[in-house]
C-alpha cells in the first residue's frame, strides 16, 4: 500500500483534476476532507466532455467499489480489482479516514511500492533534465 498518495482537497475543480490526469500513471484522485476523511475517489471515466472546468469534481466520485479496508485479504483485493476493470483501491479506516492507495500494476501480477513509485518519479526527472540539456539555448 502506498501510504503517501496524491491527496486533492474538497475544492478542487473538473480542471484541476483533468490536469491530474494528464500522467497515464495516474488512475484515481483522492478527494480528502482537512481532517483526512476520503470523500470520493475520482476516476478518469466519472469526467465527460461537456463538464464546467470550475465545477466541483468530489461529486462525480464515489466510494463504493472503489474502498477497501485495512485487513482486507490482498488476494481477494487483487481478483476483484482485475474483476472489474480497476487499477486502484483506496484503503480506508472503519471511520473513513485515508490510510492509502493500493495500485495494482499494469501487467496485473501484483501491486505498486512506495519504492516503484520513487523510481518511476527519478526516472521521470531524469529524462527532463535530458530532454533540457539538449534543447538549443
Amino acid at each position: 500500500m502506498l501510504t503517501t498518495p496524491a491527496r486533492h482537497p474538497l475544492s478542487s475543480t473538473v480542471g484541476e483534476i483533468r490536469d491530474f490526469f494528464h500522467d497515464d500513471h495516474v488512475h484515481a484522485a483522492l478527494i480528502v476532507s482537512p481532517a483526512g476523511y476520503l470523500e470520493a475517489v475520482v476516476e478518469r471515466d466519472d469526467l465527460v466532455d461537456g463538464q464546467a472546468l470550475d465545477d466541483a469534481a468530489a461529486p462525480l466520485g464515489r466510494l463504493t467499489g472503489r474502498t477497501v479496508p485495512p485487513g482486507a485479504s490482498l488476494a481477494e483485493v487483487h481478483r476483484a480489482m482485475i474483476a472489474a476493470g480497476r487499477r486502484r483501491a483506496a484503503v480506508t479506516s472503519a471511520d473513513g479516514r485515508l490510510l492509502g492507495l493500493l495500485c495494482l500494476k499494469a501487467r496485473q501480477a501484483g501491486f505498486c511500492s512506495e519504492q516503484d513509485v520513487r523510481a518511476r518519479a527519478l526516472g521521470k526527472a531524469d529524462q527532463g533534465r535530458r530532454r533540457a540539456a539538449s534543447w538549443p539555448t
